[in-house]
């Protein structure tokens, strides 16, 4: 295999010549052997990267700090991150110590060295066009990694919004589809009053889209970035007008309508804006896993629970059990779920623990949310797909626990009393007779009267009847 020599103020390193990274690089894989998962796994991320030592280069260029043929071929070898390519190229762990340094230096040996081809230099000649000088010009790891993790959020967000939107509609669709099907609710487990199982369903699209619109507003804060911040946020090796330029570039290379913060030093550290998408990543985990819980409930039994919904058989649900089948969906839905909201622990801990001018934790920040979307994403479509999608009503079933049920005399309270309903429930109970049995049988009612009041219209939409 053939080599060559790179160094830095730790000594010489031996580098095999077909990789793009370089001596940086090699000593984070050394170092940071814990997940085995690299950054790689966050494309995004990667193309990000792309975007701000795009962004960086077009500046420096416009500030005279670089020459154009440099900025021209770090442009090219950007856009080649930015299309996606090279992924193999970024093996530091998502797990590392340094702030983010081991993947932004990862970030310029790759672009340094494809640029360098690009000029017909060999990989490693950096006195043609080096990883520091030039890629990383007027850049510090502690403003261009914050700046591209928030680009790849937005956009990894984005996605998981589509996901959510997509399995809105599914819900939604549903609960036109089960619109006439009479059911009971239930509170506390108990039997309650009636509804149809298109309202219960399209409540479930109903609280999806109020957690679509709770993830745009929090995405709409990592929009301000303090790419020109350097070190600390004093701007300092940056020349004049690099931050305001750079940012410009970025959002019109991007497409999104990124902004300089005002206060660089405070944007340096502050995490906040990684706390709050956490947050709402964990009302959201929260939210659909009681909605998964309502999906195990309804589908129970089939001869011993609720059985009112039918979830579509995936595979055999026992070893030992013949014809048993699970709802496995909706419990994938759950542990993804239970990771989001430990996940979201981490994140909280994490942003806690910067100290002083920097938040040396946002590796493991950017871990967790990275993760977090990725599995909610796929989470989302397999449980649209694979479940939401094939469900069927009982509808037999489900009126039938209607008119057996006990909970329906609450509709009487206006006609016959409080005290004379919860007598007629006590008899139901007891006996085992139906209310309305019991309700012609004391004559409280005439049979037109209750029959208006038990009318399917009066069930799922109740009016005052006196």
């Amino acid at each position: 295999m053939k080599t060559r020599i790179e160094h830095d103020f730790l000594g010489d390193r031996e580098i095999p010549n077909d990789v793009y990274y370089g001596i940086q690089t090699l000593r984070a894989i050394e170092n940071f052997p814990i997940s085995k998962i690299p950054i790689a796994n966050a494309p995004t991320l990667i193309q990000a990267f792309g975007y701000v030592k795009k962004a960086a280069a077009l500046a420096n260029q416009a500030t005279g700090v670089l020459e154009e043929k440099k900025a021209r071929a770090i442009v090219q070898a950007c856009d080649v991150l930015i299309a996606g390519d090279m992924l193999d190229q970024f093996p530091v762990d998502m797990f590392q110590g340094g702030a983010g340094t081991s993947v932004n230096m990862n970030a310029n040996e790759v672009i340094a060295n494809k640029a360098l081809e690009f000029l017909g230099y060999p990989k490693g000649t950096y006195e043609h066009l080096h990883p520091n000088n030039d890629v990383n010009c007027s850049q510090s790891t502690n403003d261009a990694y914050p700046t591209a993790f928030r680009i790849a959020l937005y956009q990894q967000i984005g996605s998981l919004l589509k996901s959510m939107e997509r399995l809105q509609v599914s819900f939604a669709k549903k609960g036109e589809a089960f619109k006439d099907v009479l059911k009971m609710g239930r509170t506390q487990l108990q039997d309650a009053v009636p509804m149809t199982l298109g309202q219960e369903f399209t409540a479930f699209a109903v609280t999806i889209g109020e957690d679509i619109k709770r993830l745009e507003e929090a995405r709409a804060l990592i929009t301000e970035v303090n790419l020109g911040a350097t070190a600390i946020g004093t701007g300092i090796n940056a020349p004049e007008g690099y931050a305001e330029k750079a940012v410009q570039y970025l959002a019109e290379i991007t497409g999104i309508a990124v902004t300089l913060s005002p206060n660089l030093i405070e944007a340096t550290w502050d995490t906040g804006a990684y706390v709050q998408i956490s947050g709402v990543l964990k009302r959201i985990a929260v939210k659909i896993s009681k909605i998964c819980n309502d999906l195990r409930l309804l589908s129970s039994g089939p001869r011993a629970g609720f059985n009112e919904i039918n979830l579509p058989a995936l595979q055999p649900g026992s070893s030992i059990m013949p014809g048993k089948v699970n709802p496995v969906m909706p419990e994938l839905i759950n542990q993804i779920a239970f990771q989001v909201m430990g996940s979201d622990v981490t994140i909280g801990i994490a942003a806690e623990a910067g100290q002083l001018q920097l938040n040396v934790m946002e590796p493991v920040i950017a871990f967790n949310l990275f993760f977090v979307m990725n599995i909610l994403e796929k989470g989302f479509d397999a449980l649209r797909e694979k479940c939401i999608e094939g469900i069927t009503a009982n509808e037999k079933v489900c009126k039938e626990m209607v008119f057996n049920s006990i909970g329906i005399v609450t509709a009487l309270n206006p006609l016959i009393g409080y005290e004379n309903a919860a007598s007629i429930a006590r008899e139901a109970l007891e006996t085992g007779g139906s209310v309305y049995d019991i309700v012609l049988q004391r004559k409280l009612l005439s049979k037109e009267k209750l029959d208006e009041v038990f009318s399917f219209d009066n069930m799922i939409n109740p009016k005052f009847v006196r």
